[in-house]
């Protein structure tokens, strides 16, 4: 079961790394899935490799910046939303400028996002 917080401001947690060129306020989880809400920072020229699929439903808001989806040979920009289910093939990835996204994760069988 994801963490109980009342309101409280965002920019008070730091930034901590995530994976290489990410950082992450995570905002909530559980503990014992993938179920996350996070904002992720991607440094400006960062690059994925490899198309991405994951076992969990994954929502993604671009609050900043640009990502370039290198299959698909589009440019999304900050209000572009994707929702994307279990197994659902996506990236790989490039931004220019670096970006900002809120990520939520929902893991099978916890009750949808």
């Amino acid at each position: 079961m994801r963490e109980e917080h009342e309101f409280f401001p965002v920019d008070a947690l730091t930034w901590r790394p995530a994976a290489p060129g990410v950082t992450e306020r995570v905002l909530s989880r559980d503990p014992d899935s993938a179920t996350l809400t996070r904002i992720a920072r991607w440094e400006p020229g960062l690059r994925t490799s490899g198309v991405i699929r994951h076992d969990y439903h994954e929502e993604v808001y671009l609050l900043e910046g640009d990502l370039t989806d290198l299959t698909l040979g589009a440019t999304f920009l900050a209000g572009h939303f994707a929702s994307r289910r279990p197994g659902m093939p996506h990236g790989p990835y490039r931004t220019d400028t670096g970006c900002v996204m809120l990520e939520i994760r929902t893991a099978p069988g916890s009750g949808g996002a």
